[in-house]
């Protein structure tokens, strides 16, 4: 068990899986720039935490939902669970309702769906939380994405729960170093934040000019 002060925000597994020097530079040195990207989707986030719960053709909504674990050491906020009616056992109680519900995770992101496992990851540990919260097994939940306005399904299986776990502790590991790791360009940069400040095509282009005038030299010396 983990306590309090141990606790890892769980935003910081998605930083982690997108960009380990984007996660050091949020989690370690402090530092956060918006932009066009980040704007839109802390507008959609916004649009998700308007209400705390609603009820829409027999499903509750809770949002802002705050989840916790402390066998995990995670905490933060889910944007959207849904709690569906069934007639499963398996179903948790809530509290002034009749019958049973199943909790249903939806993690609201901006832009289109990416080909990494960083929301996975991250819709994954809030799978983690409310399962320890409520006592239950969570098969699956959803990301939603603005650009295209459709979920995506993901199944909260073995493989992703395991990928899930090691990101913990890759992300526990990396704040214990204390250490921001040197990162490469890369085209998922242009659309990060902190590029103006990371700078890795300055960085990039360092090590060329470097590897350059190590180059000239070895030929100067022969």
């Amino acid at each position: 068990m983990f306590s309090e002060e141990e606790l890892l925000p769980i935003s910081g597994l998605q930083h982690l899986a997108f960009c380990e020097r984007q996660c050091a530079l949020i989690h370690l040195e402090r530092v956060w720039e918006e932009n066009i990207f980040t704007s839109e989707g802390r507008i959609l986030h916004e649009k998700a935490h308007t209400e705390e719960v609603e009820i829409r053709d027999g499903i509750r909504i809770a949002r802002s939902l705050p989840l916790k674990s402390l066998s995990y050491g995670l905490v933060g906020i889910a944007d959207v669970v849904e709690f569906h009616p069934t007639c499963s056992r398996e179903g948790v109680l809530l509290s002034g309702l009749a019958g049973r519900w199943f909790p249903y995770s939806v993690e609201y992101k901006r832009g289109r769906r990416k080909k990494g496992p960083s929301d996975k990851i991250q819709l994954c540990s809030q799978a983690l939380c409310l399962e320890e919260m409520l006592n239950v097994d969570i098969p699956e939940g959803a990301l939603f994405y603005g650009k295209s306005r459709r979920r995506l399904v993901v199944l909260i299986d073995k493989k992703l729960r395991n990928l899930t776990l090691s990101f913990i502790k890759k992300f526990r590991d990396l704040l214990a170093e204390g250490i921001t790791p040197k990162g490469d360009y890369e085209p998922k940069c242009d659309s990060c934040s902190l590029k103006e400040i990371c700078l890795p095509q300055i960085r990039n282009s360092a090590l060329s000019l470097s590897r350059y005038l190590n180059s000239f030299f070895e030929e100067d010396d022969c």
